[in-house]
């Protein structure tokens, strides 16, 4: 079945970023809200879940600029001052991948995670390894991209050969894809932009993936300009 029959999500009016002198919305009012900044792709990634899982409705979005948060923010709501967060029951939670396996995990919706052992076993192993991924290609922005990066990108095509029952990651569309699209998604243009380096070359499997994760609404959704992340990337790893 394909990841888009599922996709329960629907077009809807984004709320305005919150400028840094803005109230603060009541807390532990029975309103669910997810507390994210649209650039950021640790928030990204719980908001593809929310909008994949049709709870649109349920889970309130309160955008947030990364470079001036309100103070209320850090005080009140989320001592860690980082986003994602998600107010629900009486709790804040954070850390994305956490977030992302409690909505699937307390709210209806398609499951994104797999009943099968060998599945679920490798889906654990593929989120541990989010962060090497992510450090890997990073660190290399400031050295050789090209020598450095590869290694982290043939890791997923590698992961992309394990299962045949579909073009994902654990072969039907999961977290572990939505764990990894939102990096994916700036690598590849900034990558490609910068160091003239395209992370699909030779990867017929992550060309195949990144074309089929383009096809989700709810992901198509949460996607900005890809010109807005090659300069904040520069901005940020190649100011002098």
């Amino acid at each position: 079945m394909a990841a888009t029959a599922f996709d329960k999500s629907v077009k809807e009016e984004l709320p305005p970023v919150l400028n840094p002198t803005a109230e603060q919305p009541p807390l532990f009012d029975g309103t669910i809200r997810l507390y994210l900044a649209y650039g950021c792709p640790f928030a990204q990634r719980v908001w593809i879940t929310r909008n994949y899982k049709g709870l649109q409705d349920d889970i309130k979005l309160i955008p947030l600029n990364l470079q001036s948060k309100p103070a209320w923010y850090g005080e009140k709501v989320y001592p860690s001052n980082r986003v994602p967060a998600l107010e629900h029951n009486g709790k804040i939670i954070g850390e994305s991948l956490d977030v992302m396996k409690y909505l699937d995990s307390n709210f209806d919706g398609q499951s994104l995670l797999p009943d099968d052992p060998a599945k679920k076993e490798y889906a654990e192993e593929l989120f541990v390894y989010t962060d090497t991924f992510n450090k890997i290609v990073f660190t290399s922005f400031k050295g050789d991209p090209v020598k450095e990066a590869g290694s982290a990108f043939d890791y997923l095509e590698n992961a992309l050969h394990k299962f045949d029952d579909g073009p994902f990651l654990l072969g039907q569309f999961s977290l572990v894809d939505i764990a990894y699209t939102t990096f994916v998604e700036r690598f590849h243009v900034f990558l490609l932009e910068v160091f003239k380096y395209d992370i699909t070359a030779g990867r017929p499997k992550l060309a195949a993936w990144i074309e089929e994760m383009n096809k989700i609404e709810a992901y198509k959704q949460t996607k900005l300009d890809p010109k807005e992340h090659v300069e904040s990337f520069k901005k940020y790893f190649l100011a002098q």
